[in-house]
């Protein structure tokens, strides 16, 4: 297809041109100033192959007209930062590229071709690049993903930019229902939220629920009674009163750990009970099972011990905090609202 890219510093791989006016001449493109991304398009040969965005064009410029960029890769173009296109382990993964159930195309290393259906109204156009709606992408990948953990992940994180809410990829299952691996879709939005901030916030939510049968708050501000903010923990059971966080490799830094402590400080100071996971609890969870077990003890006796006492700290809002906690309250944001409210997030 032929793409009209408006986002600055893409290179649009073009055709070889007899005149060398729009193009390299076929004997240019045959040699080392000219890299090959699709057959018959081209693009000179220093241009970064690493850029995923760039990536991503060189994918969809190769696909006939109709087809459109799909899954991760779709995501990311509309500004999805948890769906960088790779894995794990750093490596590549290839740009998806959704053909309908009729279009003909060879395939290509970086490149995987997906022969499914496109409904109408599936296909947008985002800075002249053709990619499936958000609502279409997510549930492509939810219904791809090898484990349960892995689909919520996806619906979280999409939530987390805004891209889609959990009420339009329910709309969306209801018009693919029937299609395979549904059923999972369909769990996983059952168990999906629209205010977690990060993967591991995810996976610590699982777990949590998986051995306590509490669904704990996302990211709830906490304030005293005074309306001062305290603190936003990853999770929180307001009814316990025990806070969880993920402390990943970056709570490692001098910076980090100092809030880390100030927070564990607050936590004891206002009754509340803190319990952590890191990064091996992911191998083995019988640590975390155990800390928070020991915590929810610790905020039950502390419950005993002093019955109908006030609590120190309350998710009331003082005036003027604004609530973010849903995609429909952040989309209602004004763009200076946003900065405020929500600017930390890119920190």
């Amino acid at each position: 297809m032929d793409l009209q890219i408006s986002r600055p510093g893409i290179v649009v791989p073009c055709r070889a041109d007899p005149r060398g006016l729009t193009g390299p001449t076929p004997g240019q493109a045959r040699g080392r100033r000219w890299r090959t991304t699709s057959p018959g398009r081209f693009v000179p040969a220093g241009v970064s192959t690493e850029d995923t965005l760039q990536r991503i064009v060189e994918a969809a410029a190769g696909a006939p007209e109709g087809s459109a960029v799909t899954g991760w890769a779709a995501l990311y173009w509309m500004g999805a930062r948890w769906f960088p296109g790779r894995s794990t382990g750093g490596v590549p993964l290839p740009v998806e590229i959704s053909l309908g159930d009729r279009a003909a195309i060879t395939a290509r290393p970086g490149v995987r071709l997906c022969w499914d259906w496109l409904l109408s109204g599936d296909v947008v156009d985002v800075a002249g690049l053709p990619v499936t709606r958000a609502a279409r992408s997510v549930t492509f990948l939810v219904r791809r993903c090898r484990s349960l953990e892995a689909a919520v992940q996806v619906i979280d994180m999409a939530a987390a930019d805004d891209l889609v809410s959990v009420a339009e990829v329910l709309a969306y299952l209801a018009r693919i229902a029937g299609r395979p691996h549904t059923r999972r879709l369909r769990h996983a939005l059952e168990l999906a939220e629209e205010n977690a901030w990060s993967p591991m916030e995810v996976t610590l939510r699982l777990r949590w629920v998986q051995r306590r049968r509490v669904r704990p708050l996302c990211n709830a501000p906490i304030f005293d009674h005074r309306g001062h903010h305290l603190l936003t923990p990853d999770l929180l059971d307001p009814v316990a009163g025990v806070v969880g966080e993920y402390d990943g490799s970056v709570h490692e830094q001098r910076a980090v750990r100092r809030r880390d402590l100030a927070r564990e400080e607050i936590c004891r100071e206002v009754g509340l009970q803190l319990v952590s996971m890191i990064s091996t609890d992911l191998r083995d969870t019988r640590g975390f099972e155990r800390r928070l077990d020991a915590a929810y003890e610790r905020a039950a006796a502390a419950q005993a011990s002093y019955p109908g006492r006030e609590r120190a700290w309350t998710l009331e809002r003082p005036d003027g905090w604004v609530d973010t906690s849903t995609v429909a309250a952040r989309r209602a944001l004004g763009e200076e609202e946003r900065q405020r409210w929500l600017g930390f997030r890119a920190s």
